[in-house]
This record gives structure tokens, sequence and C-alpha cells, in this order.
């Protein structure tokens, strides 16, 4: 097999990799750049645990292949947090107990931060749709749709 360089910017970080070219970004993410925040779940787009932001959009990083991403920007859930300061998202998942296993969480957050970048006030019936792709076995959904409105308040109020 033939190898790519693969050079992204994740989390702000220009990072470089020699890949195969059937290399799956979820693999990329976790297995040369170590971010292990990015989950690998079902290998079929089903689960959305591996979902990550490339330029702006919600992925499932299981359907890309490494080279796709080439020359672009991705932010993993490792990205979120500012410092020690959490995500209003990441608040939002600890103040209305959003998660139970923690399994899918990561990709929750990431569905959940593309959707706040398109539409900062969304509707409970939107924040639904917007996180459709992501599977939770655990919470019933209901908390982690109040932590999104959480983190949709916060946000509007500047913080």
């Amino acid at each position: 097999m033939s190898s790519h360089k693969v050079t992204v910017t994740i989390n702000g970080q220009k990072r470089s990799a020699e890949v195969e070219a059937r290399m799956l970004l979820v693999h990329f993410i976790r297995d040369y750049l170590r971010l292990t925040g990015t989950h690998v779940g079902c290998d079929t787009t089903s689960c959305g645990a591996c979902t990550v932001l490339l330029e702006g959009q919600a992925v499932k990083s299981c359907t890309l292949f490494a080279v796709q991403a080439e020359g672009k920007t991705l932010q993993t859930v490792e990205g979120l947090a500012q410092g020690t300061a959490l995500h209003p998202l990441q608040e939002g998942f600890k103040e209305h107990h959003g998660l139970q296993c923690g399994f899918c969480t990561p990709g929750m957050l990431m569905s959940a931060a593309g959707l706040l970048s398109r539409n900062p006030r969304p509707s409970e019936e939107e924040i639904r749709w917007g996180i459709a792709g992501n599977l939770c076995r655990c919470t019933g959904y209901q908390n982690i749709v109040k932590a999104v409105q959480f983190a949709s308040d916060k946000m509007a109020k500047g913080g």
C-alpha cells in the first residue's frame, strides 16, 4: 500500500502524519494524532460516537478517509474547552446530567457544537434533529436536550 502525507489543523494545531490511502479519519485522529476523545462505535455511520467538526460541519469521521481531510480544519472534543474553562456545552452536560456511561458524549457534544455554530438559538425540535445522528443507549436524550439549551442560553449571554 502506498502512503500519503496528511496535514490538518486540528484543535488549532497543524499536525501531519503518513497514512495509507484507505485509513479512516477516525483512526487517523485516534491512532496517529493520539486524540482519543473521538470514539469508534460502530464503523457503519449508525451511532455518531466518532463525530467531529470538519471545516465547522459535524461529520462522522468513520465515513471519511484521512486523505479527504488534507489541508482542512478539524475540531475534536479535546478542542472544546479553553484551557481549564469548560465550553458551555460541556458545562451543560455536567449541570443537566446529559451523560451516563459517557461513550456517546464526545460525538454528541460535537454534533451539538456544529448545530449551535449554525443555529445559536435552536428550538427543542431543532436540537433533537441536530443530534438525531447520534445514538445514546443510556439517557433517553431529555437531559442532553436540556444541556444544549443551557449552552445556547449561556452563549447568547456572552458566556
